[in-house]
């Protein structure tokens, strides 16, 4: 760990040196460009005094030059805000192996209430999963990892992630330079969207056929109107010359607006995109994932970079109909349309392969935000899938508690037919190694390193009711939501799960929401269906009574516990998973120091 700590630190040191010097050189090269551009300007104005052509001509080929100039110098500014974004990268990387969040951003739940464990198992929110691993900094590739991590791969998909995680894993340069390119392309999903609704929209020059002719015969018309018509008629009548382009102009707003509004606003992100796509077409993939997602950007056309900047270049040009002299150009010419004809023609030529351009680009994204979790995380294993119906784990712990203070289990069950009755005082840790055995497995089917030294399981789905909460819009108490959840989980069970993923229960202090008789008498028939059903999972309970179902079942139930024990009248917390059931009580010592008297 302290050789990880090491790299990132020197590296934010060099990005953070190399950004000032940039940022020098940029406010150095401004002062410049300041007193060239005076001193062109004074040159023109005395050429001009001898000849206007003279100080005209010396200033336009200036100019053209100057142009250059400009160009360079904003590349400077380029490159110090990348540079910066690189030091950035490598000081939240450093917060990120002390478990400071905070720094790192995290988009609002994607998975809905009803999803089978997300919620429970802090996958999405603040201080969750997705904000440890996510490293994406595109809207769609934050998508895609929140999808790896809401939806269990099949076999072949995580053994294909594994092994492409093992290899970009120690790339840390290449990683995060993909991860710069994208902090500086500030996209929305919204624009991706207007992109592929755009994809999917008939062409106006399809409809309209003889719009292809009138953007060549228009601009002639134009041309010739100017040069032998215009001088010779009162300019009065000038107007009338323009009809024509009004006319088509009028016929094509509607549909020309339309399509602005969908392409315009991910042209500034475009220019991005095909730097993040130009990284990955550079890259020499050993993976078969990889690989696979790296084969739909090139082709011997041309790479799916150069056409994105192709794009990008022509939704910008349709944005100069927001410019004062739109109007002139448009009459004259027909801007609009002639960029909307080019755009129709990428469309033509390229669309049919965005969708897959942007699908290979979140890949990777997700991909590499598990790497860099692989990476940071050494001590962590990669899971093995296997055939037999039994979950093994060796130093289990959970991935969100900081090394310092995480408390490990080695931990196995059947993973068909068995179930885990965990019993422990207040604050034992039975929630939390709840947790801990379900977003491990979560970890796992998302082809991703779990937090332990050994594990083994075959393809899982978790079901969790942990945390029911009333539902005011649909005039639900927090217990018929639980129950709902429940009736949600034993259908699960009874159907053996779904696409090869055998269906894991994990359930937390069922039927807390009535009383005491109630609930015992509720929670032994739930319990009972489950194991005819031939379910498998843990549930932790206060209710030691349930501890005696062990020696009806047999091998179908085990108990299980964590205990507190308590010295000189204060508790202490091993956090640690032993047989049996659990013999300590701690609630009353705790409202005591709550100042309840007992």
């Amino acid at each position: 760990m302290k050789a990880i700590q090491d790299l990132y630190a020197t590296r934010a040191e060099e990005f953070a040196n190399t950004s000032l010097s940039h940022r020098q050189r940029y406010h150095f090269f401004s002062f410049v460009r300041l007193i060239i551009f005076i001193l062109a300007l004074g040159m023109a104005i005395v050429l001009g005094t001898w000849h206007w052509w003279a100080g005209l001509a010396f200033f336009m080929v200036f100019l053209a030059f100057f142009y250059r100039f400009v160009r360079w110098h904003s590349d400077i500014a380029r490159k110090q805000a990348h540079a910066a974004n690189l030091a950035d990268i490598n000081r939240k990387e450093l917060n990120a192996l002390a478990y400071h969040l905070d720094d790192f951003a995290f988009d609002p739940p994607r998975a809905d209430v009803m999803h089978p464990y997300a919620a429970d198992l802090d996958i999405e929110g603040a201080h969750a999963l997705f904000q440890l691993l996510n490293r994406a900094s595109t809207g769609i590739g934050r998508a895609a990892l929140s999808d790896f991590l809401c939806y269990p791969a099949d076999l072949p998909e995580i053994l294909a992630r594994q092994e492409a995680i093992r290899e970009l894993s120690p790339q840390v340069g290449w990683r995060q330079e993909l991860q710069a390119l994208g902090k500086e392309a500030a996209d929305d999903p919204a624009h991706v969207a207007g992109l592929r609704q755009w994809l999917e929209a008939p062409n106006i020059f399809a409809e309209i056929r003889w719009l292809t002719a009138a953007r060549v015969v228009i601009p002639l018309w134009t041309l010739v109107a100017a040069i032998f018509v215009a001088p010779v008629i009162p300019w009065t009548l000038n107007l009338l010359l323009l009809l024509p382009a009004g006319y088509i102009l009028q016929k094509t707003v509607r549909r020309v607006n339309q399509t602005h509004e969908l392409t315009g606003k991910a042209g500034t992100i475009l220019h991005h995109y095909a730097a993040m796509i130009a990284h990955l077409e550079s890259a020499d993939f050993r993976s078969a994932a990889l690989q696979k997602a790296q084969l739909p950007l090139r082709s011997e056309d041309k790479q799916a970079s150069e056409a994105l900047k192709t794009l990008a270049y022509i939704t910008s040009q349709l944005d100069v109909r927001y410019n004062a002299f739109a109007v002139l150009l448009n009459l004259g010419f027909l801007w609009d349309i002639q960029w909307l004809y080019r755009l129709e023609q990428w469309k033509s030529k390229y669309g049919i392969h965005l969708s897959e351009w942007f699908d290979s680009l979140k890949y990777v994204e997700a991909i590499s935000s598990l790497a860099n979790a692989a990476y940071n995380n050494p001590d962590w294993v990669f899971p093995e899938i296997i055939d037999a119906c039994k979950l093994e784990a060796v130093h289990l712990g959970h991935p969100l508690i900081a090394p310092g203070i995480r408390v490990c289990n080695d931990f196995q069950l059947p993973s068909s037919g068995h179930i885990k009755l965990i019993t422990g005082s207040n604050m034992a840790g039975k929630s939390t190694f709840l947790r801990t055995v379900g977003i491990n497995i979560v970890l796992a089917m998302a082809g991703a390193p779990v937090c332990a030294t050994r594990f083994r399981c075959p393809l899982l789905m978790p079901y969790t009711s942990m945390r029911t909460r009333d539902a005011l819009h649909e005039n639900t108490s927090s217990f018929y939501a639980e129950l709902k959840r429940l009736k949600f989980i034993i259908e699960a069970v009874e159907a053996k799960g779904s696409g090869g993923h055998y269906p894991f229960f994990i359930l937390d202090e069922i039927l807390k929401g009535t009383n005491s008789e109630d609930r015992h008498t509720g929670s032994r028939a739930l319990i009972k269906q489950l194991i005819a059903a031939g379910g498998t999972g843990l549930i932790a309970t206060h209710d030691l009574e349930l501890g005696k179902l062990e020696a009806e079942y047999g091998g179908a139930l085990e108990n299980l516990c964590m205990e507190v024990t308590i010295e000189d009248g204060k508790l202490s917390f091993d956090y640690k998973i032993k047989k049996g059931i659990s013999k300590s009580f701690n609630a009353t010592l705790l409202m005591r120091e709550m100042g309840i008297r007992i």
